[in-house]
Parts: C-alpha cells; structure tokens; sequence
C-alpha cells in the first residue's frame, strides 16, 4: 500500500537527514516567533497535514497529495523505494486505481520538532480495503519540511506490520493453471501451483508440478514469509531436481518483482543462478509469469517464456 506519509522510527535514518537538518540551519530558522508575527503553532500544523493527506488519498485528489510532497521526496515501503514526487505519485495512484474502494486513517503519534522547519513524524497508518473488510496496519516515520505555508514531505518509511505485509499477494491463494506451447515442435509444458495460507496471515506456501514435454515432473515448494522488523517479502523456493532460490518481493502497485538468487539444479557445486520473475495480475483471475534477466555465474540467459496462468479454484 504506498501511503506516501510514513516509515519506522526504529530504521536507521538515511544521509538525507543531516542534508534537510543543515539547510534548515542555514537558512536561520530559529523556531521562535518574532515579536511582530503570531506564534505558529508546527505541531497542530503538521498534524492537520497529516488529515489533510488521509482526506485526499480517500478522495482521489491527486492535487492536493502531490502538494503534500517536496519535488526531491523519497518513500521507502517495505523494500520498495521510490525518490522523487513524481515517481510517488504515479505508484500513488497505479495502487488507489487498483483499490478504487479502499480508505485510509492516519493516527499522529510523535512530532519532533528537529530544527524549524524540519519536524520527524512517526505514527499509525489504517489502511481498509473495502468497506467493512479487516483493516491494513503499518507504522511510519516521516521528516516534514515547511516550504512557505505547506509542511511536505521530504522522506518517508512505511513498515507495515508483520501479518499485514503479506496482503498484496493474498490474490494468490488459490490453484492455477498454465500451458506453453513450443513454437519449434508445438510440444506443450503445463504447470499448477497451489498456494495456501497453512499458518494464517503469516505465510503463503506455494505448491507447483511442472510437466515438461518429455522426462520427469519436477515438484517444487515456495515459502514466502514477511519480515518482522522491516515488512520486506521474502521468499525461498526448492524443487525436486536439487535446485533453490531465495530472494525478495516487491510490487510498484500493479506489478510484482520477484528477486531471485540460488543454486542450479545439475550444475557444479558453488555456481549461482540470479533470475527475476515479473508477475502482472490482470484482475479477471489470471496473471502473467515472466522470467527475465536470468543468469548464471553472470552468463547471461535468455529470458524465458511468458507463462499466461488462469485460476481454476
């Protein structure tokens, strides 16, 4: 869920803080009133942003949340990191377009006023699907810079919490099914995976039987599991013929990429296999599996075929 207005503070800030900090200082921001101006009150400022931005991501005013962010933002999700406002608004909106019914609650904890006008900001992130489903809990950091009157964003860390990290990829569940077909003999490879949540919320758990078009079927497993600290998706996968993999899973909003690294199956001990699988769901009850950037011991591969995956159940 890209929130765009939160992060840890339990995360090692980036060198992006002292740069905001040093500027704000020379600049000679003081944080005190002067005697012929009102008091500003930061605190009930930044928390009405806070508002304000929940009211816009609710209602699709993709204005005022681009408002809330500086043109040099960066957005730290899980393992996703996106820098620059226009790159945040546009994974900002790919995702509210793919959860047109979704909501979003901000409740402000901590405002740290660091140095006027940098504040960090840390608190709760609700996110709800649809009406009346379980709501998405992260928790965020944010740094806020005042630019005139407006108090942007300039870094944000959203960690969603462990179960909930895992949410984007509950379309998953279920069977499904794909056939290729080789365009040199017109021989056909079927593959059904299974997926499962056997531990609750926590955990997907893949199943797969690939029939090739001659020799034995390969079984494989696929354990994918959320960080407890940081809400990355990780995930490992072992097949029937000795191979495996491990890596991570990252979304833009629409596409998942899934980054792999292992050993090979029937190769000598110690070579590296480094694969990415792009999966774009359509929505409709299918998807599309994609192997690209395949190598091994950095020997390039070509990128394998497209498989085309229906769900039958």
């Amino acid at each position: 869920m890209k929130t765009g207005n939160a992060g840890s503070g339990w995360i090692k800030p980036s060198g992006g803080w002292a740069a905001v900090i040093a500027i704000a200082l020379a600049a000679g921001f003081s944080g005190r009133g002067v005697a012929d101006e009102p008091v500003i009150d930061s605190t009930a400022e930044i928390r009405e942003a806070a508002t304000a931005y929940a009211k816009a991501f609710n209602t699709s005013d993709y204005v005022s949340l681009a408002d809330q962010w500086a043109e040099r933002a960066l957005l730290v999700e899980g393992g996703l990191e996106l820098e620059g406002r226009a790159e945040i608004m546009a994974s900002l909106r790919s995702w509210r377009e793919q959860h047109p019914a979704a909501s979003m609650e901000i409740e402000v904890g901590l405002v740290d006023l660091v140095a006027e006008p940098l504040a960090r900001v840390e608190g709760i992130l609700r996110f709800t699907p649809k009406p009346g489903a379980q709501p998405v809990i992260s928790r965020f950091s944010s740094l806020r810079v005042r630019e005139g009157k407006v108090w942007r964003l300039v870094e944000s860390i959203v960690v969603p919490e462990h179960a909930a990290a895992l949410e984007d990829l509950a379309w998953l569940v279920g069977t499904w099914n794909a056939e290729t077909t080789r365009a040199e003999d017109g021989s056909k490879t079927t593959v059904e995976t299974i997926y499962e949540k056997p531990l609750g919320p926590y955990c997907l758990v893949g199943r797969s039987r690939i029939r090739p078009p001659a020799g034995e079927v390969i079984e494989a497993l696929e354990v994918i599991h959320a960080d407890r600290s940081t809400g990355a998706v990780r995930c490992w996968v072992f097949d029937s013929t000795g191979a495996r993999g491990e890596g991570t899973i990252e979304s833009d909003g629409t596409t998942f990429f899934k980054t792999m690294v292992g050993t090979p199956a029937d190769r000598v001990p110690g070579m590296v296999a480094r694969w990415t699988q792009v999966i774009s769901p359509t929505g409709d009850g299918r998807c599309t599996l994609h192997s690209i950037e395949r190598s091994i011991d950095n020997q390039p591969l070509p990128d394998g075929e497209p498989l085309h995956f229906r769900k039958i159940r």
